[in-house]
């Protein structure tokens, strides 16, 4: 199976009186590189979502970014200090006991006293489980959205990948039929240039004229480099189909099959083999584009880099 390294998830908790979105997006990175960017209050929870994220995606650059803000709408009922409480009748009555002072408290004038009532949705800051529990189901949420998008994309360019090895192979056959004619039609052309120039000054050696077409069909040849693609191409359709890693392998086949038609252009004294030679090449680097932004799973091996940077409220 393939992914595509460019995703977007999001998902949004509504929580003790908070609104909380999360966000996710990644892109093509070497490595699997997540960056956070959440509230400051919440680095604790840094660690346990950072680890969620590398369980499930192993290569490309994450932007993990969550936003919390007052949800109205699910706001919770104001919450009773009754230490303070208790502490301003003491006060009340410590006042009346020593100054003298008469009269009563009513309830509108406790209400009225500094931290009488908690802030709604304290409970963001003090119940750390339920809260990290909380973020880590929308964080899998999140994940289950951006991993759907990634698979999609991934499998389009493993189509993409699919369909430009089959022009090569196209491009193969074309050179496998023309590569014996090479050397018929190089001592087609020498022999019409001789005659050409042929003045009655000198006269055609046969010896020396075949041996200069034993030379260039030696040094020519392109057979080994035809068979060495042609077994690249099955290795590459095999890897489209594995389920082992096959992200490296891929870009190692990529190299061998630039080398080998490099080769081939080296060897070249033909035109539509040298037109056959740059489309190949035209094809390999579209595949090196593609194949750079695709994750192979499974990649328990792939090393992993994190940073995470704290953001504001």
């Amino acid at each position: 199976m393939s992914l595509s390294m460019t995703g977007y998830g999001q998902a949004i908790l509504h929580y003790e009186g908070y609104k909380v979105r999360l966000e996710l997006k990644s892109v093509n990175h070497r490595y699997c590189e997540v960056m956070m960017r959440i509230p400051r209050e919440w680095t604790r929870y840094e660690d346990g979502l950072r680890r969620t994220v590398q369980q499930q995606i192993k290569r490309g650059r994450i932007d993990v970014f969550i936003h919390r803000e007052r949800d109205e709408e699910q706001m919770p009922a104001a919450r009773l200090n009754d230490t303070v409480v208790q502490a301003y009748l003491h006060a009340a009555e410590q006042l009346a006991d020593r100054y003298g002072v008469k009269g009563t408290l009513g309830i509108s004038d406790i209400l009225a006293l500094p931290d009488v009532l908690g802030e709604p949705g304290e409970a963001c800051h003090g119940d750390e489980e339920d809260w990290e529990e909380q973020l880590q189901r929308a964080l899998n949420e999140a994940l289950q959205g951006l991993l759907e998008m990634r698979r999609r994309e991934g499998g389009h360019l493993a189509q993409d990948v699919e369909s430009r090895i089959l022009r090569l192979e196209s491009l193969h056959h074309e050179m496998t039929v023309l590569a014996p004619h090479v050397v018929s039609d190089y001592r087609n052309r020498l022999k019409h240039r001789l005659k050409e120039l042929q003045d009655g000054s000198f006269t055609l050696d046969e010896h020396k004229f075949g041996m200069e077409i034993a030379l260039f069909a030696d040094r020519s040849n392109i057979d080994e480099e035809l068979t060495r693609l042609q077994s690249h191409f099955g290795q590459c359709k095999g890897l489209l189909l594995s389920d082992e890693p096959a992200g490296r392998k891929l870009d190692f086949l990529i190299q061998e099959m630039n080398r080998e038609v490099n080769t081939i252009g080296s060897k070249a004294n033909h035109l539509t083999l040298v037109n056959l030679v740059v489309e190949m090449k035209a094809e390999l680097e579209k595949i090196r584009e593609q194949a750079a932004n695709i994750e192979w799973l499974p990649g328990s091996g792939t090393a992993a880099r994190v940073t995470c940077i704290g953001g504001k409220t």
